[in-house]
């Protein structure tokens, strides 16, 4: 098994790829309907895969990827236990501003808590931003799509100049207070 590295391939012109990672498929197919509607100004490509490593057979045909996202579902120990497992499978190039993680339902109960303090801990280890989504509403589902075509074009490299990586942190922030940030 291959680990999944940026730098093999050579970019496409004014196109941006994205992998969303995600062991439940409903809202990961939103995200990406919404993502490549939103975005006018460049070619969006969105891959889905539901784990990693991603299957070697086509990996000759299968474009560069500018940026992984990692959707945990915070009420299901499975999700957090896949995305544990794919980052195995992940090339350390990718946690240089090519890495996201996402997380849904973080305000519903203590196991969702649990589950954030962990992948808050995970994220701020591999200096990752974390982006917190609704994965309930439309309006929920297209304000996490604006985030990541934010975050997507930064690490592809078809942002305008304006956008740092300062302003990029800000667009990162995770709406839910920790005590994680406290310590």
């Amino acid at each position: 098994m291959a680990l999944l590295s940026p730098y093999r391939k050579v970019p496409d012109l004014n196109t941006a790829t994205v992998l969303l990672v995600e062991n439940e498929e409903q809202f990961q197919c939103r995200l990406a309907e919404v993502m490549v509607q939103l975005e006018k100004d460049i070619n969006i490509n969105v891959r889905l895969a539901q784990k990693l490593p991603l299957p070697v057979k086509n990996s000759e045909t299968r474009p560069r990827i500018d940026l992984v996202v990692f959707i945990v579902n915070l009420l299901s120990e499975h999700s957090l236990q896949a995305m544990q497992n794919s980052l195995k499978h992940l090339g350390a190039d990718y946690f240089l501003g090519k890495t996201c993680f996402m997380v849904t339902d973080a305000r519903c109960g203590t196991v969702a808590q649990d589950h954030l303090l962990s992948v808050r801990k995970l994220a701020a280890s591999h200096h990752c931003p974390l982006i917190c989504a609704e994965r309930k509403t439309e309006d929920g589902v297209t304000m996490a799509a604006m985030r990541l075509l934010n975050i997507l074009k930064v690490s592809a490299g078809v942002s305008p100049v304006a956008t740092t990586a300062l302003y990029l942190s800000t667009l990162t922030r995770c709406s839910v207070p920790s005590d994680f940030e406290q310590d």
